[in-house]
Order: structure tokens, then C-alpha cells, then sequence
């Protein structure tokens, strides 16, 4: 313990918080480090104009917040972005089916970066390969900030991997035998898959599969 009373874990914690909100470019985003509402979720998808996330452009992001083990729709965002650079590839466009044309009426990457860490606020983060999301989203932070999301990230196919090989004890950790691809996910879990690859109906569904995780693995 030290003079705050804290344990060596909670006073490293506190020390990383105050050196990164010192150090943030932006004060009006401080709520962002604010301790996080018990068992709130916001589930977050992203849609793009390929696959680099060092060169490419949100172009959708949709987002819904998890209160306990309900996903709360009527606590959702919906946001079109106009991409800075990037043009929509003919691939991009057969996935998410936004033309050139729709989102040439979206917001800037900067407004839609406002309006979803207000509607976040320190909630964790839930989705499926959300790391690529993340990447996508801290591009277009880091200017702003100076660092990027700062908040507890829950990615749902390591989830189901543990559980996987919960149930398959004969499995080793690294024998590629569990099928994390989203539809064989969804599928096993008996959950709805949706055919429209839309950001919103993806991190719903990402969300469905966070709390019938949660309820197989008791919480």
C-alpha cells in the first residue's frame, strides 16, 4: 500500500490516468477517463472504405448501448462519414452497399468522432475484430487527443474462443480448430444472423453475442 492507500495495481492505474489526462489535447473529452457505469456496454462497428487502417476511411459507424442483459435500441447511433481521401472501392461497395453518392452527404471524420465518444463516455467497448475498428477510430483521434480510446475493450470472438475450448478440452490452445468466423459464431450460439451488412445491425448483432456469452459463461 502507499500513502493513497492503494494497492501497487491501483496506484500505477491512477498515476497512468492522471500522466494521460494531463497530456490530453482535448479537455472536453476527460468524462472519457470517468469510472464507468456498473454493467453498461456500448457495442461499436465501423464501416470502411477497405481494409488498411493506415490508409483507409470510416465511411459508417454504428453503435448501441448493453444495460445489463438488454440491448438498449432506443440507445442507439447511427452516423454517415464523409471519407477525407479515400474513394469507395467497387469491393467496399458490394459489402456495404454506400455509394460514393451517400456518403458524400455524411459528417466530417472530426464531428463523427465528437459525437461518438459523447455517446460512449466511459463504457466499455464490445465488438467482433474490434481492433480494427479501434485502429480505424484512434487514426482519426490521435490528432485530437493525442492518444487514442482510452476505455476497457471486449473483443466477442475471444470470448467465444474461450468458451470453445472450454467445452473441447481435448483442444490445445493454438490448434486452430475453432471456427471464429461471424456467421459460424452466430450460428453455433443459435443467434440471428442478418444478411444486410449494415454498421448498426452488426454491432447489435455483436452485442447479442456478447450477452449469450455472458449467460453461457455465468456473467
Amino acid at each position: 500500500m502507499n500513502a493513497r492507500g492503494l494497492s501497487p495495481a491501483r496506484w500505477a492505474a491512477a498515476l497512468k490516468r492522471e500522466w494521460l489526462l494531463y497530456h490530453l489535447g482535448d479537455p472536453r473529452f476527460r468524462f472519457m477517463w470517468d469510472p464507468a457505469p456498473d454493467n453498461e456496454w456500448v457495442a461499436l462497428d465501423c464501416e470502411t472504405t477497405g481494409l488498411n487502417p493506415k490508409t483507409d476511411d470510416i465511411i459508417a459507424i454504428g453503435a448501441v448501448r448493453i444495460r445489463e442483459n438488454r440491448i438498449m435500441t432506443s440507445e442507439r447511433l447511427e452516423l454517415l462519414v464523409r471519407p477525407e481521401k479515400r474513394r469507395l472501392s467497387a469491393d467496399s461497395v458490394r459489402v456495404h452497399r454506400l455509394r460514393e453518392q451517400d456518403v458524400a452527404q455524411g459528417i466530417s471524420a472530426d464531428e463523427a468522432m465528437m459525437k461518438l465518444m459523447h455517446f460512449i463516455g466511459s463504457r466499455p467497448l464490445v465488438g467482433y475484430y474490434l481492433e480494427f475498428d479501434v485502429a480505424m477510430i484512434n487514426r482519426v483521434l490521435f490528432p485530437m487527443l493525442g492518444m487514442g480510446l482510452p476505455q476497457l475493450k471486449i473483443e466477442v470472438s475471444a470470448l467465444y474462443y474461450d468458451y470453445k475450448y472450454q467445452q473441447l478440452p481435448h483442444l490445445t490452445r493454438d490448434s486452430g480448430s475453432i471456427d471464429l468466423r461471424f456467421a459460424s459464431l452466430m450460428r453455433d450460439l443459435e443467434l440471428p444472423l442478418w444478411t444486410a451488412h449494415d454498421a448498426l445491425n452488426d454491432a447489435i448483432m455483436a452485442a447479442l453475442a456478447f450477452l449469450k456469452l455472458r449467460q453461457l459463461r455465468g456473467g
